[in-house]
């Protein structure tokens, strides 16, 4: 069966008003769940997207494998659960072949095979769970207000971590009620998706792990035979993935400096394929209110997270380059002090306001399912003359030949400003490594369409370039940074002397990168062989 649900995280100051509400005007049921989870001592199945648990539930006992689907989003997973026969105290033996004639069960064995290693009791959960069933219209959810503790019982010594939070799960109807709830519960109550399991956080505090690992972009497959809205779909669920896993790690209060920049390049993405598609004229991709509320809220969240990353990824390392700097010429090495910028926000507090809520909730409503959006095929072909962008868009071009003319579109206004490189201000600059961020993820989306070996080449170059780039607007946030501090600090005179230099030296570097993008061949124009065809 596949599981339909969101998680929030409850605040402190309004952990009773949200127990009322889902206890409602008459007393909701109230239940202790303790549960058990098993794993490898490596992990390997929390590193598979896998948890499996027994809970006890009254006196008896049942077994539970969730996973990860492959087209899942945050609030989609696979779920197998067996009764078992025994009743009492005693945590059973865990018995991983009861789910073996399921797909989840499939992937459970096949990641054990590998492991060659036993498994063990590894998390521990003791929960008092206040549920209630509720009508909407059109079908049944379950709310679910979570109070406990989550043991790592396999650690020395054991820890644990309180638990207080909100479920919300899909009974019976479509997916998109529980995202109509979950609106309602974050706008009045300042509720924060979280989409770590219990499972989840149990193995990080298993391993001490304050935090789980920045989550990249992962890989975007498309196939010529879907529709602009399937592909679409394709695209936003990857960049939704990137996003709400970082931010929930953000929104927790432990985060890296990595965690905000993955944040914002999942946002990124995210404004690119909003326009990529819409520019390719791809009329039933997405109505326009949607996009226009998506792009604003990803805009909006995209800016205000820019001071936070500038700070910890830039400013910080250029830093530790000064000290060296100024301890060469025999100055002290402590570098100048970066004066306070007055509307500096906590990432964590971005995360949890409404801006960054709607946003993920208005994607997942988006990409949760609906197959008026799956397509008949389309016709393929080989890339003609509009794939090679030499005429107008038209709206029966297959997908393929389409996004093909929108990537020879940005191409062509990134070799322009290449050639111009040597007449461009920093604005100029600023605008050209945007495009090529722009033209990168849209060569990442339309990948699978085209021949595997000529875009690894044509990103080889775009990436070696965005790069090079990177390395001249991080030297001019320094220099914006620490000119804000001079003249009052000579200190920040010498930084600024020194990121002059190292901006010469940068902009130096960049030629030849720019050379050998102009040369590069644009993948969309290569024939792909009949066998790679997707």
């Amino acid at each position: 069966m596949k599981e339909v649900e969101l998680k929030f995280q409850v605040p402190p100051q309004v952990r009773k008003a949200v127990e009322s509400a889902v206890a409602g005007p008459q007393a909701a049921r109230r239940i202790h769940l303790q549960a058990a989870y098993f794993d490898t001592p490596a992990g390997h199945l929390a590193a598979a997207g896998l948890a499996l648990r027994l809970r006890k539930e009254g006196r008896a006992w049942v077994q539970t494998l969730k996973g990860t689907l492959p087209d899942g989003t945050s609030m989609t997973r696979a779920e197998h659960n067996v009764p078992r026969a025994e009743i009492g105290v005693s945590v059973p033996a865990i018995d991983p072949q009861l789910h073996a004639d399921t797909p989840v069960g499939a992937a459970l064995i096949r990641v054990l095979q590998a492991a060659n290693a036993e498994l063990q009791q590894m998390i521990r959960t003791d929960i008092w769970r206040r549920t209630r069933m509720v009508r909407v219209a059109g079908g049944v959810l379950e709310l679910a207000f979570d109070v406990g503790v989550i043991e790592a019982v396999a650690a020395v010594p054991p820890r644990q971590l309180p638990v207080c939070e909100l479920e919300i799960e899909l009974k019976r109807g479509s997916p998109q009620l529980v995202v109509t709830a979950a609106q309602r519960w974050v706008a009045r109550h300042g509720l924060w998706l979280d989409t770590r399991s219990k499972a989840e956080l149990g193995h990080l505090l298993s391993r001490d792990d304050a935090m789980a690992e920045a989550r990249r972009a992962n890989e975007v497959t498309l196939s010529r035979s879907m529709t602009p809205a399937a592909a679409l779909d394709a695209v936003l669920r990857s960049c939704l993935v990137q996003i709400s896993v970082n931010a929930s790690q953000i929104a927790s209060g432990r985060h890296a400096p990595e965690h905000t920049h993955q944040l914002r390049v999942g946002l990124r993405r995210l404004r690119t394929a909003l326009r990529f598609f819409d520019g390719a004229q791809l009329a039933d991709a997405i109505d326009a209110a949607t996009r226009e509320q998506l792009a604003v809220d990803a805009a909006g969240l995209f800016r205000e997270l820019g001071q936070a990353r500038d700070r910890a990824a830039v400013a910080e390392p250029l830093a530790i380059e000064l000290a060296r700097a100024l301890a060469a010429v025999g100055q002290s090495g402590e570098p100048p002090r970066l004066p306070a910028s007055g509307d500096e926000v906590d990432p964590t507090v971005l995360v949890r306001q409404s801006t960054a809520q709607r946003l993920m909730l208005r994607l997942i409503s988006r990409v949760q399912g609906d197959d008026a959006r799956v397509a008949p095929s389309t016709p393929t072909g080989a890339i003609d003359q509009a794939a090679a962008g030499t005429i107008g868009p038209e709206p029966s071009l297959p997908l393929r030949q389409r996004l093909a003319q929108r990537l020879n579109r940005w191409h062509r206004q990134v070799v322009v400003d290449a050639k111009a490189f040597d007449t461009l201000d920093d604005e100029g600059r600023h605008r050209l490594r945007k495009r090529i961020k722009r033209l990168r993820y849209a060569s990442e989306f339309s990948a699978s369409l085209f021949n595997e070996r000529a875009v690894r080449g044509y990103l080889k170059a775009l990436r070696a370039l965005q790069e090079r780039l990177g390395t001249v607007n991080d030297v001019a946030v320094g220099i914006a940074l620490y000119s804000a501090a001079a003249p009052a600090d000579a200190r920040a005179l010498f930084a600024l002397g020194w990121l002059a230099a190292q901006r010469e030296r940068a902009l130096a570097a960049c030629k030849s990168d720019l050379k050998r993008f102009v040369g590069a061949k644009r993948f969309w124009r290569e024939r792909p062989k009949k066998s790679a065809d997707k």
